[in-house]
């Protein structure tokens, strides 16, 4: 999971991009908090939070399995314990072929958690931007609700603690890491080393491999947590797409709700033209 190389695009960015903080939020805008734990089952634990940012056009049974393979990793952990997830959709001026606007995935997102689940959220910040946003200024937006303007986790003494933030993504965004072209090592260096990674990886991949041959993500491989799947499952964003377009069923790849909503608002159907939009689904 995660988002797509896309012409014109750079995750290239200055250190003060990132300290400059993450500005007004759209008008209109707020932060979700209704399923997030109100309290630590064991109060001598850290709070943490997930949060998947990528394309979600449309998002997949592969997007909610890759939190509850993270769920699973987390449960009973000696040092961290999960207290919500949240998707965060690019926004419009990502630019990629077959990327539906935003309010239609920032819908199908929160259609396909809001009565399933009952940690996971849908953030529409990243996707109500006038630009496109940056990784690691999504995860300091969130930083910024969750530690500054909510003051983290109140433990039963009144106490706060700060909540951790992960980001979870799969395997090929990792590897997309090793590429200086697509990631600023600026930017690496403020998202593994302030946040951390949660990474679920594909079966027949070795992610521990690749961290090896790395500098920067060797350098924080204390702050990435590697979980494999254990179930194989390949079902893309891509693949989904060129399903509507052939007219090929979609059940069972995709929540009811989510499917009904694509061919509710005639999403996908037409001619898209460039052959990577169904062929490459790696970063989906």
């Amino acid at each position: 999971m995660g988002e797509p190389i896309t012409d014109g695009i750079s995750r290239n960015g200055s250190d003060d991009d990132i300290n400059g903080g993450t500005g007004t939020p759209p008008p209109g805008y707020s932060f979700p908090t209704h399923k997030l734990a109100k309290t630590l089952q064991d109060s001598t634990k850290i709070p943490l939070v997930l949060v998947a940012c990528g394309s979600y056009s449309p998002v997949t049974y592969l997007h909610l399995r890759m939190f509850e393979m993270a769920a699973d990793h987390f449960n009973g952990h000696a040092k961290y314990e999960l207290i919500g997830g949240y998707f965060s959709p690019v926004s419009d001026y990502y630019q990629k072929e077959g990327l539906a606007p935003a309010h239609h995935r920032v819908r199908m997102c929160e259609l396909a958690t809001e009565s399933d689940s009952a940690w996971l959220m849908v953030d529409s910040w990243e996707a109500l931007q006038a630009s496109y946003q940056r990784t690691a200024v999504v995860l300091d937006h969130f930083d910024d609700e969750l530690n500054k303007n909510m003051g983290g986790m109140t433990l039963p003494d009144g106490s706060k603690r700060e909540i951790r933030i992960l980001l979870l993504a799969g395997g090929d965004l990792i590897e997309s890491m090793g590429r200086k072209d697509v990631w600023a090592s600026e930017d690496l260096h403020h998202i593994l080393g302030q946040y951390g990674c949660m990474v679920i990886e594909r079966t027949g991949s070795d992610v521990w491999e690749f961290l090896l041959s790395h500098d920067i993500l060797y350098e924080y491989k204390h702050n990435i947590n590697v979980v494999k799947q254990v179930i194989y499952n390949d079902i893309s964003s891509s693949k989904v797409r060129l399903f509507v377009k052939r007219k090929m069923s979609i059940k069972y790849l995709v929540p009811d709700a989510v499917m009904k909503y694509i061919f509710s608002n005639s999403l996908y159907s037409t001619k898209l033209t460039r052959k990577r939009d169904y062929v490459s689904f790696a970063f989906d």
